[in-house]
């Protein structure tokens, strides 16, 4: 199950990074640009309380087919994703579009101290709201300063 989670994982983030452009140049504004940065630092926000049924309500449809409970969900984040579901620092990077979505890249310190990036993807909804369609997390390589 992990294997499938880090395949998944890099998947994302190997498309979104190959398709980078700079976003405001295109459709997200800079309303949608807080939107996405409020949805997922609340959603970190969740999993810091265990709320399982928050943190769930910022998935993307996609996502609640792999994850059809609030429960299931937030123990694979427990267990896969462990400097989102409990990090010491959130430090919020660039914000690019991409043909899978707009792609927000967020600094992570772990539990343990070790630097982590997370390239989440948030994706459009028909009604318009934004919800979280991936997260790709990676060691971040650059020195602790």
């Amino acid at each position: 199950m992990k294997r499938i989670f880090s395949v998944l994982a890099g998947a994302i983030l190997a498309i979104a990074v190959a398709s980078l452009s700079p976003a405001g140049a295109g459709g997200v504004s800079g309303d949608d640009r807080a939107t996405i940065r409020t949805m997922i630092g609340d959603q970190i926000e969740a999993f810091r309380s265990d709320d399982a049924a928050l943190a769930y309500g910022y998935a993307a449809p996609g996502i609640k087919r792999l994850f059809p409970t609030p429960e299931r969900f937030l123990e694979m984040v427990r267990n896969q994703y462990r400097p989102v579901y409990r990090p010491r620092s959130v430090t919020f990077g660039e914000i690019v579009e991409t043909p899978d979505g707009v792609l927000q890249e967020v600094f992570l310190t772990g539990p343990d101290g070790n630097g982590w990036i997370a390239a989440y993807v948030a994706e459009r909804q028909a009604d318009g709201s934004w919800r979280i369609s991936g997260c790709a997390l990676r060691p971040d390589d650059a020195p602790n300063i």
